[in-house]
């Protein structure tokens, strides 16, 4: 059995170094600058079917930025090749088969002194509005995390509780609207939940160490208190057999497969409800520094 998925299986998280070597990742670092860049383009969010742009004015930079973006793969053929790689089918099929999906496509990006540049720690099956229409999610999904570039404690890395994904939903920042703000001193209300301040390791990743998390792994992240802009490169994917009504196709029998003329519903319903493209002029950073 593969190291990272035997970790993946026992301690809820896995990181393969050096997944993508130096002229790999510079291209990856040259195609989310890109992306970052488009994304300034937009005076506030900005969304068109799957493609989003979460941009607000955040106090602690003292400017605007782009915090995240979605589904950015239908814009830059450089990310949407590298989602249905042979090197990510590689880490996937021991994984999750030879049919895979994929239901997030997403760019973190941390400003340093920004005030939205931390994430409380949570599990992310809070963020699956309709998890009913998964199964087998304790197991057959798979979010992998690319360093675009380096990353630790001084720019807001990943942390983790190790086997944390044994213990069921936790509900862990539920009381919180937002995520990525609010008080950081989650000690109390871990502690509740059973589980040990502690016991919380900080992830150091090098441009093009790749992290492996589940759906119900406790992870989160400190601010960028001190360095350059942090990148996290996100796509999230589910075996196709456990996911029949979402998600896009990354690999069909095991080939690689793009995307399609028009986009599927992957996470959210918003695609169908109101698929854009449209402004998201309520910038809810205003309501969250209050």
């Amino acid at each position: 059995m593969p190291h990272h998925v035997e970790q993946l299986r026992e301690e809820g998280y896995a990181v393969i170094r050096g997944f993508l070597n130096k002229t790999e990742i510079a291209a990856i670092q040259q195609a989310a600058d890109a992306v970052y860049a488009e994304g300034m383009t937009h005076h506030a969010s900005y969304r068109d079917h799957n493609l989003l742009f979460e941009v607000l004015n955040d106090p602690g930079a003292k400017k605007r930025v782009v915090i995240q973006a979605y589904w950015f793969a239908w814009i830059n053929a450089v990310l949407e090749a590298q989602r249905r790689s042979e090197k990510l089918l590689a880490v996937l099929n021991p994984l999750l088969g030879r049919n895979i999906k994929q239901v997030a496509n997403q760019l973190h990006w941390k400003d340093p002194g920004g005030k939205f540049t931390f994430y409380r720690l949570h599990q992310d099956l809070r963020f699956r509005e309709r998890p009913d229409v998964f199964t087998n999610l304790e197991r057959n999904y798979v979010t992998t995390g690319l360093a675009v570039n380096k990353q630790g404690a001084f720019n807001g890395a990943l942390k983790v509780i190790p086997r944390s994904h044994d213990r069921g939903y936790l509900g862990l920042s539920d009381d919180e609207k937002y995520v990525m703000v609010g008080n950081l001193d989650q000690d109390a209300q871990l502690r509740a939940a059973g589980l040990d301040p502690q016991s919380a390791i900080q992830l150091e990743m090098e441009p093009g160490d790749l992290a492996l998390w589940t759906l119900f792994t406790v992870h989160g992240s400190g601010p960028n208190i001190d360095g350059d802009r942090r990148t996290l490169l996100i796509n999230s994917y589910v075996r196709a057999a456990d996911s029949p009504e979402r998600g896009e196709w990354a690999f069909r029998d095991g080939q690689s497969t793009p995307l399609g003329k028009t986009p599927e519903i992957c996470k959210y319903e918003q695609l169908r409800e109101n698929p854009g493209p449209f402004y998201i002029e309520d910038d809810w950073s205003r309501e969250a520094s209050t």
